[in-house]
């Protein structure tokens, strides 16, 4: 596999790496160091061809309503739940997390723009998952509303 090859895989293996090239904000230099597959100036330069290739990132206008759901905890069963994985079902049942809902356009791009942001800004995800036209966070208590603004806040 030639260096740029090598290259290309190391950036996807690091997804913050990928969307800093698409973004233009990425020091070509530190990312070559971090990357760690060769030569730094061989890397460089590599890394900038790359970043040409790359589409721009687009601003997505997205119709979503969010809503949010306190007292979410553990569900006996899955009719109420608003989050089911694998054996794990919570719904607003008494619990002390929240769980933010946002229906309209969603995919898992948005989730993992979400998660990404909620990780930034110390909002610790309890569980999350998209589906067909929902998008569920479930967050602490205190977390709920910050969460609510950084799902509007890729509304467009």
């Amino acid at each position: 596999m030639s260096l740029a090859a090598e290259t290309r895989e190391a950036v996807r293996s690091h997804p913050f790496v990928y969307e800093g090239l698409r973004a233009g904000v990425v020091n070509y230099s530190a990312a070559a160091r971090y990357l760690d597959v060769g030569d730094t100036d061989t890397v460089v330069a590599a890394l900038r061809r790359y970043a040409d290739e790359l589409p721009e990132p687009t601003e997505t206008d997205r119709d979503l309503r969010v809503t949010m759901h306190s007292g979410v905890g553990p569900a006996e069963t899955t009719d109420e739940a608003l989050l089911v994985v694998g054996d794990t079902a919570l719904a607003a049942e008494g619990g002390d997390s929240t769980a933010v809902v946002a229906t309209g356009d969603v995919d898992p791009n948005l989730l993992g723009t979400v998660l990404g942001q909620c990780s930034a800004g110390d909002v610790s995800v309890e569980a999350a998952a998209v589906g067909e036209d929902t998008i569920v966070l479930v967050v602490g208590r205190r977390d709920g509303p910050n969460a609510v603004r950084l799902i509007e806040s890729n509304a467009g």
